[in-house]
């Protein structure tokens, strides 16, 4: 693949597979794909096509049997566990499903614990605005609904300013209407601070209001696509 400026993360062949002999699984295929600086980007498919596998790939958590992943020009296919930690502090925001908020911490104080991770934070009461939880940010987490518990997750993988977010399922428990407004939410912070992300979901929906999607099947890609008039998150339905 050629060299192009406004690709930050671009994957190439990449392979993963567990087991050996005749219990092997292989989970990803050959998977290529580049990522756009500033973009929104959406991979879909069903449980188990090997979507998150790929993401935890993609943003230093897992390591690939085979291919490439390279981060601008960075390849950090055969970085060390080490150095994949600096990796993944220096660069990388991180959303899960389930919100692994630290109970006996208040919204501000869950925030400000990975504010500490960086040399470039974000001004953290701002943030703390454009998430909506002013009137929450003294509250614990089970004071918190589960909207309002993955906005202060959100601020927590957004704080320390990363060059990437990576979503996995980030709506995947919560109802419509709180679905909507983490949509929103994200939405908003790529159009106010350049955040590239990447989203796994099962909601086909989603991928409408990305710049680029890629639907995953079976460990492969099946479609790849590029929308250069996304929908606005509030126009979605499912």
């Amino acid at each position: 693949m050629k060299s192009d400026s406004n690709v930050i993360i671009r994957a190439e062949n990449i392979c993963k597979f567990y087991g050996d002999g005749e219990a092997r699984t292989l989970i990803l295929d050959k998977v290529s794909v580049d990522f756009q600086r500033g973009k929104i980007h959406t991979i879909y498919g069903p449980s188990g096509s090997g979507k998150s596998t790929f993401l935890y790939i993609v943003g230093g958590l897992d390591k690939a049997n085979s291919g490439n992943v390279m981060y601008e020009n960075l390849d950090i296919t055969h970085l060390s566990n080490k150095e994949l930690c600096k990796f993944r502090k220096k660069y990388m925001g991180y959303i899960f499903q389930m919100y692994n908020l630290i109970p006996n911490l208040t919204v501000k104080e869950n925030i400000e614990v990975c504010e500490y991770l960086s040399d470039n934070p974000l001004n953290i009461d701002e943030l703390i605005n454009v998430l909506g939880l002013e009137t929450q940010k003294d509250k614990f987490p089970a004071q918190l609904s589960g909207g309002q518990q993955q906005r202060c997750a959100i601020g927590r993988a957004l704080v320390k300013n990363p060059m990437v977010l990576l979503c996995d399922e980030p709506t995947g428990a919560l109802d419509y209407k709180t679905s909507r407004d983490i949509l929103m939410l994200l939405e908003q912070i790529n159009q106010k601070y350049g955040t590239t992300m990447i989203i796994v979901t099962h909601n086909n929906s989603i991928k409408e209001m990305s710049h680029h999607s890629i639907i995953i099947k079976d460990g492969r890609i099946i479609n790849e696509e590029n929308n250069l008039v996304p929908k606005k998150s509030t126009d979605l339905e499912w």
